[in-house]
């Protein structure tokens, strides 16, 4: 299986850098939808570059990761430990959570119609409706700091544990198992659902990208640079998975083997953070610097 060639890169400078682009998902609109996470604002851009910027109620309010819920709507985390919905028409509403500072983070649509959001500060998973009614599942961590969350192939969720280092099931009816990865202080962070029936995720700390098949078993592959600190995958655009190198301002691809190619993104120290695939056939990237990458294959 080939890799691919090297990709056409575009940086769109819209908004100031202290926005602070984070989280990137594509929405149910045709349009890419981002959270400013120091601007405290939800993004939309057209895939021709149109912005449009939504003010939260609060500008301290951090909004985090964002993805699009089964109602049609944008779903996302917020910093003051709130989850975040808000309709393509800028129309937003906060739903608090029932834990004080849960650090609510990841956030995925579930196999069930619900929502499900991780918490890093009280070691639960979260699942809120759509009309927003929230329920928390413990795991059998401390302080194990749950990251990204994302729906599996085997109708479970499937999350990262930072601090625990280990890549966490749960069941939708609240029963959690725990896969302990087999590099200590891997750091695993971002996670998507592979195009190859696996799950794959990315170790920042270690400078490796993991896959986990549903029966638990794990492959590390690592990076060309350790210290790349890669941060979050996405899967889409044909074979294998794109993610972001936060500490070496690259864009990576993973080929369902493990075969790992990375390009350096134009501005130098751009901190790539989300990546989703867009409409349009390409992958847009959060820079939290102040842009956002195209990067056409």
């Amino acid at each position: 299986m080939q890799q691919p060639s090297a990709p056409s890169i575009r940086e769109l400078s819209l908004v100031e850098p202290g926005a602070g682009p984070y989280g990137v998902t594509a929405g149910p609109d045709g349009a890419l939808w981002l959270t400013l996470v120091h601007a405290g604002e939800i993004a939309r851009l057209t895939v021709d570059g149109q912005l449009d910027r939504y003010r939260l109620d609060d500008a301290a309010s951090g909004p985090m990761v964002i993805t699009t819920g089964p109602d049609g709507a944008l779903w996302f985390t917020r910093r003051d430990h709130h989850v975040g919905r808000i309709a393509t028409d800028g129309t937003a509403t906060a739903f608090a959570l029932p834990s004080p500072d849960a650090g609510p983070y990841g956030v995925t649509a579930g196999p069930d119609g619900a929502l499900w959001f991780t918490e890093m500060n009280t070691d639960r998973i979260g699942r809120i409706t759509t009309d927003g009614e929230v329920t928390e599942y413990p795991l059998p961590t401390r302080g194990g700091f749950p990251s990204v969350i994302t729906a599996g192939p085997d109708g479970a969720l499937w999350f990262t544990l930072n601090q625990a280092n280990a890549i966490g099931r749960l069941s939708l009816d609240g029963e959690a198992t725990l896969h302990p990865i087999p590099t200590e202080a891997a750091g695993p962070v971002g996670l998507t659902r592979g195009t190859d029936g696996a799950l794959w995720f990315v170790e920042i700390g270690a400078g490796q990208l993991g896959r986990i098949t549903p029966d638990g078993r794990i492959d590390e592959f690592p990076l060309p640079d350790r210290a790349a600190r890669p941060h979050a995958i996405v899967a889409g655009l044909g074979d294998g998975c794109w993610f972001t190198e936060w500490g070496a301002n690259r864009i990576g691809h993973v080929s369902p083997a493990g075969e790992i190619r990375d390009w350096e993104l134009p501005s130098p120290a751009s901190e790539p953070h989300g990546i989703a695939a867009g409409p349009d056939g390409a992958l847009w990237v959060a820079l939290e610097t102040g842009a956002v990458a195209r990067v056409a294959p």
